[in-house]
């Protein structure tokens, strides 16, 4: 112990320096929470490395040898066994299996995968074993892909994250000048070793970790929860804009609709429906017409097809040949014409609504005779509606644009209950579109896929691309959807508004702790008889890291998963 002679007046209190020793051991518990918080966010990217199995069963001929996936090449064939994890990007060979995506999609409900569909590396096969043709491996599959973006949205920089490393740039200063005034008064007062007590506590409390730590980490965190949900984002500042949308305009094709002809509608002349599936099916799996691969597709719903033999295909005509000795013609009305073939009235009356809402509309002939019709269009996605009542009970506004006749295009905009279209639209003036509704003052978000879809995804406040889309749809917009289910939009909205929630709380967190703590740290209560030690104000200043830390670890409840059970899930944060 230090004992100071007679007569000398002691410069410094013993017992200061072990208010230090805890100080400091308070500071390295709040620095562990800080760094704790940050290394959870970064094993989102590990965890994605992970999903790659280390080796895979090459097919050599009729059997298979174990390689490392190093070594695959593209147009290399795999044996993917059940359970087990898909190697590389490819098509499906041989096989049919249902493949649970959610690691990548973020969609929990299997899908079914069969030849010549695309599968992702990291997805794994349920069920049965197939054999998959490697399309693309290394950091050209699906999943390097997203690595990357997951690393530069954890890079990039918004808005509030400069707000908050400006306050913490100005916090320096302001301790600066409020421990150096500190100091002064307390000399003043005679009080030297309090002074010096008053300028370390200050100096502790207004450390910035929490007001450094407010905002990247609610960055870093969001960005994985959106990567766990499927969400990609390449622009913090387009998901940053998404919170305030006033509203969305989705591309039609393969957005908002499966991209895919399916008959809708059926009438045969003689009222046997599964006899006229049986022999247009029959003619049409010889064609590959979309239109014709539509029929087929219903009738083997129904029963198996029959031989067609003498097939014939007349584009701009249709389909033709001989099914159980019958000849069969699958054609449009350009065959009715010519053959001065007339619809009875029943059939005119079932027809009529069809061509009123655009469809396409295919006739069957046995024989030379109208034996029934079929009507095909682009249907809407089941997650489509849901998607739009879910917007619009945010308050936000849905529209429409496609190339489509203006029939076509309010047939579906009124199934799906969107409350603006954009027909007729073509393709190097869809972005003409999404500019006419921002001159109307309104912020957009495009939704879309192709490659004319790139413009007006770069035009609008928010670009989202649908991850099945094309790559330079992709490349133009800010947050990508891996999933093509449009309910994801919804979610992309949902975590800007919980993200910026969060940081505004961090960030009054933070800056409401230090403009009370400076001043009790540097004695402003004296003259009541409370001085706050410096450890506890290390206390103080931890707590403060601690409680930023923590709030910003709810972002991590919340739901983005797509449709019901999402929205149940949406306030698990607050």
């Amino acid at each position: 112990m230090y004992i100071t002679p007679p007569g000398r007046k002691r410069l410094l209190d013993l017992d200061f320096w072990w208010e230090l020793a805890a100080l400091v051991t308070v500071m390295l518990l709040g620095h562990w929470q800080e760094m704790r918080a940050l290394g959870q966010t970064r094993g989102a990217l590990a965890a994605l490395a992970e999903l790659l199995p280390d080796n895979a069963e090459l097919v050599d001929g009729d059997s298979t040898r174990t390689v490392p996936i190093t070594e695959l090449r593209k147009g290399d064939v795999v044996l993917v066994r059940p359970g087990a994890r898909v190697p590389a990007d490819g098509t499906v060979a041989t096989g049919r299996a249902e493949f649970d995506e959610s690691m990548l999609t973020g969609e929990s409900r299997p899908v079914v995968r069969s030849e010549n569909e695309r599968v992702a590396a990291g997805t794994v096969a349920l069920g049965s074993s197939v054999r998959v043709r490697v399309d693309a491996v290394g950091d050209d599959t699906a999943l390097a892909g997203i690595q990357r973006m997951v690393e530069q949205a954890q890079r990039s920089r918004s808005r509030a994250q400069t707000l908050a490393d400006r306050a913490a740039a100005a916090l320096f200063y302001v301790a600066i000048a409020s421990g150096v005034t500190t100091f002064i008064v307390w000399v003043i007062l005679g009080e030297v070793d309090e002074a010096i007590a008053r300028v370390v506590t200050v100096l502790v409390i207004a450390c910035p970790h929490a007001l450094g730590l407010a905002i990247p980490l609610v960055l870093a965190i969001s960005t994985e929860v959106a990567a766990r949900n499927g969400i990609l984002v390449k622009d913090r500042l387009a998901l940053e804009r998404a919170r305030s949308l006033d509203v969305v305009l989705f591309d039609k094709t393969g957005t908002l609709t499966v991209g895919q002809p399916q008959v809708t509608g059926l009438w045969a002349a003689d009222g046997d429906g599964e006899s006229l599936l049986y022999f247009a099916g029959s003619v049409e799996a010889e064609s590959e017409h979309p239109l014709g691969r539509a029929i087929t597709a219903r009738a083997r719903e129904q029963a198996s097809l029959g031989e067609a033999t003498g097939f014939t295909a007349d584009p701009g005509r249709g389909v033709r040949g001989m099914v159980d000795g019958e000849l069969v013609e699958v054609a449009g009305p350009r065959r009715l014409r010519e053959s001065d073939l007339t619809l009875p009235a029943e059939a005119r009356a079932v027809l009529q609504p069809w061509e009123d809402r655009g469809a396409t509309v295919l006739y069957v002939l046995r024989n030379e005779a109208i034996a029934g019709a079929f009507a095909l269009e682009d249907q809407a996605r089941p997650e489509s509606r849901q998607a739009v009542d879910q917007l619009h009970r945010m308050g936000i506004r849905v529209a429409m644009v496609t190339g489509d006749a203006r029939n076509v295009a309010d047939a579906i905009a009124q199934d799906l209950g969107i409350d603006e279209v954009f027909a007729e639209v073509l393709p190097e003036h869809k972005a003409d579109q999404v500019v006419a509704l921002q001159q109307r003052g309104l912020r957009v978000a495009m939704v879309g896929d192709g490659v004319n879809d790139a413009p007006a995804l770069a035009q609008a406040d928010v670009g989202i691309a649908i991850g099945a889309g094309t790559d330079v749809a992709i490349e133009s917009a800010g947050v990508v959807l891996a999933s093509d289910d449009p309910r994801s939009v919804v979610g992309v909205i949902r975590l800007s508004a919980a993200s910026y929630r969060k940081m505004v709380q961090n960030l009054a967190w933070a800056t409401g702790y230090n403009v009370v703590a400076i001043p009790l740290a540097a004695g402003v209560l004296g003259w009541a008889g409370f001085l706050l030690p410096p450890a506890l104000g290390a206390v103080f200043m931890s707590v403060s890291t601690i409680v930023v830390a923590v709030n910003a670890q709810l972002l991590r409840r919340i739901d983005l998963r797509p449709g019901p059970a999402g929205e149940a899930g949406a306030n698990g944060e607050s």
